[in-house]
């Protein structure tokens, strides 16, 4: 039994060799679009640090770049294209409702 477990973790180990998301001499400012996209999901919320394999430095540093590309106007705080699609559709009502007594 043991000779197993050891084996699976072998293997889990040669697995999470990669390279590492954020080269060396790649600057983490908000300025760095191509860098800060990778770390946006779709609807435009940042990826955990589990899913973006960064240290905790890296993580704090990217969430520092992208709040500021979205305070900047650079980046939307959210990416609902589908939702506003949909709600396009349906009419609204504006102004007050009122009940007769």
């Amino acid at each position: 039994m043991a000779k197993s477990k050891q084996l699976f973790l072998k293997s889990k180990r040669s697995f999470r060799r990669r390279l590492p998301p954020i080269q060396s001499g790649d600057r983490i400012d908000y300025r760095n679009m191509s860098l800060i996209s990778r770390f946006i999901s779709e609807q435009g919320k940042i990826l955990s640090r589990r899913v973006n394999r960064l240290t905790l430095k890296q993580q704090r540093l990217i969430t520092i770049a992208i709040k500021q590309a979205r305070i900047l106007s650079l980046l939307p705080f959210l990416n609902n294209e589908k939702q506003f699609e949909r709600n396009e559709s349906t009419p609204r009502t504006t102004g007050l409702i009122i009940k007769n007594k």
